[in-house]
């Protein structure tokens, strides 16, 4: 497994990551899996507190309790549920963040979170408030390092000019390449991580029925696919192709894959540690699909 630093903190976190949210509500199912993953390289885990209204956090706590050190624990805040349970709020507020990070300290059975990330945001936001809550919980202890979880690119910039971050977790694959067009080589330039998520788009990339995706046809995501599995016949899978070219882009320290079953697991571990795409397979790629950029909240 190789292992990249968190921006430019000293946090070093395996370049294929362990995305919790698909986890489904087996404690003692997840702690294997949990465990089976850290046993073969991957060392940071990524929750939030709004997947299954805490209880996605309950059980990564429980699963690394007694060996916190080993683990590099990402959550995120700003989704508040409402008493009723039937929805969430979004609240960017210092006095909220303050407020929810205490019970994701609970739930994750820690003294600390590694990288606590708003998870969202908007440029209405009162950004200044939100910033000053994160370097406020830096001088407590309460978490080593914090980021935003956004795609979109006028808050990521507000971010990088006016904050503390070490990371921005965004979508990004070969059928949304939307972070290609600026985001990628800015976060790049300021010593930010990537954290790409969604490298499989909804399984598209790796033989699932080809639906319209992100304003590309049933038919160019099918071509897609094709092209991925033609470059994968001389790798090991179409799940390699997918994270190598995620992964080839500098900014990015890690892939953060959707995890549920043994099986998806070791599809994932497989790609850890394969050769880079080369150049030649990376144009075949790009020439199957045409870019696609950000036509919202420029």
């Amino acid at each position: 497994m190789k292992y990249n630093n968190l921006g430019n903190s000293d946090l070093s976190i395996s370049e294929i990551s362990f995305g919790c949210m698909s986890l489904g509500g087996d404690d003692a199912a997840n702690a294997k899996l949990l465990h089976q993953a850290l046993d073969q390289g991957i060392n940071f885990f990524d929750t939030a507190d709004l997947y299954q209204k805490g209880a996605n956090e309950r059980t990564v706590g429980k699963a690394f309790r007694g060996m916190r050190d080993k683990v590099v624990i990402a959550t995120k805040v700003g989704n508040a549920w409402r008493s009723d349970g039937r929805g969430w709020d979004w609240n960017p507020t210092k006095a909220y963040i303050l407020q929810a990070v205490e019970q994701s300290l609970q739930r994750l059975q820690t003294d600390y979170i590694d990288l606590y990330q708003l998870h969202g945001g908007t440029i209405e936001d009162p950004i200044d408030e939100t910033i000053a809550a994160f370097e406020l919980l830096k001088q407590q202890g309460k978490i080593r390092q914090y980021g935003i979880s956004s795609i979109r690119p006028n808050v990521i910039r507000e971010y990088v000019k006016r904050s503390g971050i070490v990371s921005v977790m965004m979508q990004f694959s070969l059928l949304d390449r939307r972070p290609e067009e600026t985001v990628l080589e800015l976060l790049q330039e300021q010593g930010i991580s990537v954290l790409a998520r969604g490298a499989y788009a909804q399984g598209l990339l790796l033989g699932k029925e080809p639906a319209p995706y992100l304003g590309l046809s049933s038919e160019e995501v099918q071509a897609v696919a094709a092209t991925v599995q033609a470059v994968a016949a001389k790798r090991n899978s179409a799940a390699e192709v997918a994270l190598r070219y995620v992964l080839h882009h500098p900014a990015v320290a890690t892939a953060v894959t959707g995890i549920r079953t043994p099986e998806q697991l070791q599809e994932a571990l497989q790609a850890a540690g394969t050769p880079a795409l080369s150049e030649a397979e990376r144009e075949v790629l790009k020439k199957a699909v045409r870019a696609n950029v950000y036509e919202q909240h420029r």
